[in-house]
């Protein structure tokens, strides 16, 4: 798997050792998500994500610039070659197991029981099993069974 370093030169992080603060920092708005669920849905025109998101033009031009100028999407000519397409770059797809995990999480806790909601389904139409974080040797992972180690 590829990484991609992203750094913007005038960023202020929010807390610059903490991966979870810089991933934040650079998707951490509800709008940046909702861009990147989309284009994972099939979503590549400015069009296709203002209609699925109802985001404002403004706010939707400034994620498109934000996440591609951090390498989550690239521009490319679209096959008719008259506009410009967005597509997923491998560090966007990297982002496919926080989407998923996000959804789990609302399937939980966002709807009351017996509330209908859209399902994520795999190549042959079956509901995506919940996933669950595990140790080298197989153990379940939460937040009793892990910590972080700082590096200084």
């Amino acid at each position: 798997m590829s990484r991609t370093i992203m750094r913007a030169p005038n960023l202020d992080w929010t807390d610059p050792d903490c991966p979870v603060a810089r991933t934040l920092d650079l998707v951490g708005d509800r709008w940046s998500i909702l861009v990147i669920r989309d284009a994972m849905d099939g979503a590549r025109s400015f069009t296709e994500f203002k209609r699925r998101t109802g985001i404002a033009r403004n706010i939707l031009t400034d994620r498109l610039r934000k996440l591609t100028a951090h390498g989550l999407l690239a521009q490319r000519t679209a096959l008719s070659g008259r506009r410009q397409e967005y597509v997923l770059t491998d560090a966007g797809r990297d982002l496919f197991s926080i989407i998923l995990t996000l959804r789990q999480w609302g399937e939980r806790h966002a709807f009351a029981p017996g509330e209908t909601h859209s399902t994520l389904v795999d190549q042959h139409g079956i509901p995506v099993p919940e996933i669950a974080p595990t140790s080298a040797d197989g153990a379940p992972l939460d937040t009793d069974t892990t910590h972080v180690q700082k590096t200084r």
